[in-house]
């Protein structure tokens, strides 16, 4: 069982990530645990979108 984990400022990006990870690879997804972040900085809001795909990797 393997894990990774993604972190990105915008949702889009996020699921641009794990798709370009999930691409060509040949593995079984066991679960994706997301987490939205949000802060303020000053008068802006600082979002966080994180994702953990949870796989097993396929032999051959």
């Amino acid at each position: 069982m393997k894990v990774k984990v993604f972190d990105e400022n915008h949702e889009k990006d996020l699921e641009n990530s794990i798709n370009e990870f999930l691409k060509g690879r040949n593995c079984d997804i066991i679960d994706i645990k997301y987490q939205v972040a949000i802060t303020m900085f000053g008068e802006d809001q600082i979002y966080c979108f994180s994702a953990m795909v949870i796989y097993n990797e396929e032999v051959g």
